[in-house]
């Protein structure tokens, strides 16, 4: 159960107001570099520091604590913003410039009295969501656009929209791709309980947020026999549309999670009936934590945040799993990194791994041959070092820029530049359909938003439109050149009355449709 997770934590927790007066100061202004393995007091190797702010910078007080941490790049200015998550609210900094960050304001949880521990941040189509796990909290959204009006005073802001489906949750994964939220390790409200949420808070709960200011209940998802008491229990997930080499899934949506006691593949693509596809545990497991695939999808790194507590293991290890086959995935081998403390969340970049572990701070690790992988670079963010589970709690990749941020409790918030990593933007292959397809439509009948997915085995001009009854175009979903491939294309009748529509897609060879019913 998440309860694991207390290891520590909860004398941790305990001793948050001792933490604030060994807070570090900033550093901002100047690049510090890491010489002879030092940068400022940080331990390091291969990584440069560009700003450090401290738990004031934040208006962190108190026994609030600094816990997970995101990002997200303005598609229209390009400015780059860290999302760091505290014990009563989300952080906003402007690190485009990262030796000169720059504090925006916040947003308060949806119940921030009580200071809690946990708090997951995800983004999608420029909107931020946020669980909490331990308060009445549900999902906030926020228009992550409203930080454009920045005047210099940092403010504190107000969500966007709330969901109420959940009263807490540990964990939130989000499917960019197809728009879809998977909270995890949730706490029903009541309006959720009974027949809308069937696995009652135990696996994934499956939010449609394609419309981000309107997310609406979708299904949810269990593997029984999994988790410390068999309930099929989550802790955290990655979902996404597969394409890697298991040819029966390519395009489908698949979810992995880690559940405490195994690894749990799920196919979540019918959002009312996800298929459990496979479930497996590994030698000495402790706690299954939290994991990301390699780009090409074929293996799963993921973490065991309690392993390096027993005695046969000895250094931090990351579970690397083989899943070439995802009806039977299986145990490749195991990465031990050179330190010996806890591991806690962990991404991977092309062909790096960057794992954020504790007192161990964050560890970049090369997987361009997984058959060999090599640690190449580290940054101490604790260097106290007095308590195994205070330090580096997760990390977010700027991809553009190359900025890390890491954030650190009780440090503060690391800005960084790791030095040897060059991130070649790639996705995993994706396989060519043999035909010209249309799938039917989900969901059907719909309210307001229902999408299919177009097959091409070519490139081909393609114009996809929707049709009322009377056969006038109503929306126009795609017009233009289209690569082979899967495309998904979206329906959104917000605007539209109630009944059937034909959604109709045509290219100079083919031509074949699909009928919805829109049901308000």
């Amino acid at each position: 159960m998440k309860k694991v997770c207390y290891l520590g934590l909860v004398a941790l927790f305990a001793s948050h107001t001792a933490w604030a007066q060994f807070s570090q100061s900033s550093i901002r202004g100047s690049r510090v570099k890491c010489v002879d393995n030092l940068a400022a007091n940080h331990a390091c190797s291969n990584i440069d520091l560009l700003a450090r702010m401290s738990r004031t910078d934040l208006e962190v007080r108190g026994s609030s604590i600094l816990n997970d941490i995101w990002g997200w790049t303005d598609p229209d200015s390009k400015r780059e913003y860290a999302l760091v998550g505290t014990g009563q609210f989300v952080a906003f900094v402007d690190v485009t410039d990262p030796v000169n960050p720059i504090y925006n304001g916040k947003l308060p949880g949806h119940d921030s009295d009580f200071p809690i521990i946990w708090r997951d941040m995800k983004v999608y189509n420029n909107h931020m969501y946020v669980t909490v796990d331990g308060r009445n909290n549900g999902m906030q959204v926020f228009d992550l656009r409203q930080l454009r009006s920045f005047d210099g005073i940092p403010r504190d802001f107000r969500a966007t929209a709330h969901y109420d489906g959940i009263t807490s949750a540990h964990n939130l994964a989000i499917n960019e791709e197809s728009g879809f939220a998977y909270i995890t390790g949730y706490e029903l409200s009541r309006s959720a309980q009974g027949a809308k949420d069937t696995c009652r808070g135990r696996g994934l709960h499956i939010v449609d947020i394609r419309i981000p200011g309107n997310p609406t209940y979708a299904g949810c998802f269990a593997n029984r026999g999994t988790g410390n008491r068999n309930d099929g229990y989550t802790h955290d997930a990655q979902c996404v549309i597969y394409r890697g080499p298991d040819e029966k899934y390519q395009g489908r949506e698949i979810c992995i999670g880690s559940n405490e006691s195994h690894i749990s593949i799920a196919d979540v693509t019918d959002k009312k009936n996800p298929v459990n596809i496979a479930a497996a545990s590994y030698p000495r497991v402790g706690y299954a934590h939290q994991g990301w695939l390699t780009t090409d999808h074929e293996y799963f790194l993921m973490n065991d945040e309690t392993d390096e507590f027993r005695p046969e293991v000895s250094n931090t290890r990351t579970i690397i799993w083989d899943l070439a086959d995802l009806e039977d995935p299986v145990y490749h081998s195991a990465f031990y990194f050179s330190s010996t403390g806890p591991d806690h969340n962990l991404y991977v970049h092309g062909d790096y791994m960057f794992a954020s572990n504790y007192s161990e701070g964050l560890r970049i690790v090369d997987i361009s041959d997984i058959n060999q992988p090599r640690e190449i670079a580290f940054f101490d963010t604790h260097p106290r070092h007095d308590d195994t589970f205070a330090g580096a709690w997760s990390n977010y990749y700027f991809p553009e820029s190359g900025t890390t941020v890491v954030g650190s409790h009780p440090d503060g918030l690391m800005i960084l530049d790791p030095l040897p990593v060059t991130v070649t933007h790639t996705k995993a292959s994706v396989a060519i359909p043999e035909a010209f397809s249309l799938s039917p439509a989900y969901p059907n009948p719909f309210n307001p938003v229902t999408s299919t997915v177009l097959s091409l085995p070519e490139q081909a001009e393609v114009r996809a439109e929707v049709l009322d009854m009377l056969g006038r175009s109503v929306d126009l979903l795609e017009d233009g050149v289209l690569s082979a491939g899967q495309h998904i294309l979206t329906f959104d009748a917000s605007q539209l009355p109630s009944g059937s529509y034909y959604i109709r897609v045509q290219t100079d060879q083919y031509a074949t449709g699909t009928k919805v019913v829109l049901i308000k």
